[in-house]
């Protein structure tokens, strides 16, 4: 694959002081945020770009929560999030926005992107690979509860599956069991 990296960069957070790297794959730029010192085994978090979510802390889904826990953890053990640009589970942030309005309108996740065209899930991870090779890495700790993404990485060695269990509210319930029961998240 015909990527373009960035230098590593410095980056101080609430939850301490990581190093940064962008990855540029055709028209999408992926960030990387890992702690200096990696372990042999590190903490991976695959995780997909959410602006709603990561950025303006909507209760619509629990990305936000997801990712802040995820820096949490891996500022304490060292490892890595891979954030991909693949907005909306890469349905982009217009289809998000009017898979939203189906969903106000009484339509859950699955179904609102089926009424758009889309799959239920239409997010790739073969930058993964090539990332984590960037990194000389071939085993990590992967913290993910969903199953589709522990057969996509498949190339790589995972030597333990970490759940990421953040808390529920009001607004997300209805999304997590649709998540759980017609995807297979393993909440």
């Amino acid at each position: 694959m015909n990527l373009e990296i960035s230098e590593v960069a410095n980056l101080p957070t609430k939850h301490g002081t990581f190093k940064i790297q962008a990855f540029k794959e055709h028209h999408k730029e992926h960030l990387v945020i890992f702690t200096e010192k990696l372990p042999d085994i590190p903490i991976v978090r695959v995780h997909s770009e959410c602006l709603t979510g990561d950025a303006l802390g909507s209760l619509k889904c629990d990305c936000g929560d997801q990712l802040d826990l995820s820096l949490k953890m891996i500022s304490k053990e060292g490892g890595m999030v891979l954030y991909l640009r693949q907005e909306g589970r890469n349905i982009g942030l217009l289809n998000k926005v009017n898979a939203y309005a189906l969903q106000d309108r009484g339509f859950d996740t699955v179904a609102a992107n089926h009424q758009l065209g889309f799959p239920a899930d239409a997010r790739s991870y073969e930058i993964v690979h090539d990332i984590l090779k960037h990194f000389k890495i071939s085993r990590i700790r992967l913290l993910t509860n969903n199953p589709e993404k522990i057969k996509s990485l498949q190339a790589i060695e995972i030597v333990e599956r970490l759940p990421i269990i953040v808390k529920t509210n009001v607004h997300n319930q209805d999304y997590l069991q649709v998540k759980k029961e017609q995807m297979g998240h393993l909440l």
